[in-house]
């Protein structure tokens, strides 16, 4: 862990801009921010790094009481990387304090594994953070599984929940939501035996 205990966690949900793309299982990084805003009484403002922004604290009064940054990039998916670097910059995050919430094909649906660093497993959002920062920051895994059939991956991704995965998409989203807290309040390790399913 940083010994930088002034410096606020970034906390990046990834997806795309616009309502198009809202109910997409690209877009379930940006649901569980949203949601993380709402739990800490925040409202996303504009920020000058081309992401939407929330500054905020998350935990119970005391030590376990973090500074956070949720954030948005408001570039699309595979061009993540130059706003989230930005707003390390502007923040000046050390690269462990930054956690990523995003979808992850290998990895059944409502599933989620927390862990640091690793590859991109062929996500443009981690390759483009991965490009501009380095590998090792958080990652909160959302599994959205593999598509059905012959569909292509990109169709997939780009296409909202099912309607069976939407009777448990408010319960996933809300899981991985108290996962990121957990990350932030007591460490990789706690949140992965908690949460890792």
């Amino acid at each position: 862990m940083s010994d930088d205990a002034a410096a606020p966690w970034l906390i990046v949900g990834l997806g795309n801009p616009g309502p198009e793309y809202a109910g997409n299982r690209h877009n379930i990084g940006f649901m569980v921010a949203d949601l993380l805003a709402e739990r800490i009484g925040g409202k996303f403002k504009a920020h000058k790094a081309r992401a939407q922004v929330v500054e905020g604290r998350m935990g119970p009064p005391g030590p376990a009481n973090r500074r956070v940054v949720l954030a948005k990039p408001m570039t699309y998916m595979n061009l993540s990387g130059g706003p989230v670097t930005a707003l390390r910059d502007f923040y000046k995050v050390p690269l462990d304090r930054i956690v990523t919430v995003h979808d992850e094909l290998d990895i059944d649906y409502p599933t989620l594994r927390l862990k640091l660093g690793g590859g991109d497993n062929g996500h443009n959002g981690l390759k483009s953070m991965t490009k501009s920062m380095g590998a090792d920051y958080h990652r909160v895994r959302c599994g959205i599984g593999r598509p059905p059939g012959r569909m292509q991956v990109a169709d997939f991704v780009l296409k909202d929940f099912s309607s069976t995965e939407r009777k448990e998409l408010d319960w996933f989203v809300d899981r991985a939501a108290d996962a990121v807290e957990c990350l932030i309040q007591e460490g990789l390790e706690r949140a992965q035996s908690a949460y890792n399913s």
